[in-house]
């Protein structure tokens, strides 16, 4: 059975930098593509990053471009979100979700992934 645990949030004040961790298993993941996402109050989930595992090839959301960075660790079976120069509006529950598949295009849908941790909360302060 697949699992998928984040860890990692916490309290930061604005301008300052967060690492995020995932950890999955329960099956091998040559083919998979780990994805982060987040979900503030009142608001839809949306998509932050992802990173396919074979290949270690990445796609990151416009709005957090050049700030937040994820890369695998593949000895570990581990992803991480490397978060810089937060602001406030990035406080967030963060999510890490996993999917399997010939995806040609990184996938960027909620819909599009399979399996998903239990999320950790980010908050940045003013």
């Amino acid at each position: 059975q697949v699992q998928v645990v984040e860890s990692g949030g916490g309290l930061v004040q604005a301008g300052g930098s967060l690492r995020l961790s995932c950890a999955a298993s329960g099956r091998t993941f040559s083919s998979a593509v780990i994805g982060w996402f987040r979900q503030a109050p009142g608001k839809e989930r949306e998509f932050v990053a992802a990173i396919r595992w074979s290949g270690g090839s990445t796609y990151t959301a416009d709005s957090v471009k050049g700030r937040f960075t994820t890369s695998r660790d593949n000895a570990k079976n581990t992803v991480s979100l490397q978060m810089s120069s937060l602001k406030p509006e990035d406080t967030a529950v963060y999510y890490c979700a996993a999917t399997w598949g010939s995806w040609l295009e990184v996938p960027s849908g909620s819909r599009q992934y399979d399996y998903w941790g239990r999320g950790t909360q980010v908050t940045v302060s003013s």
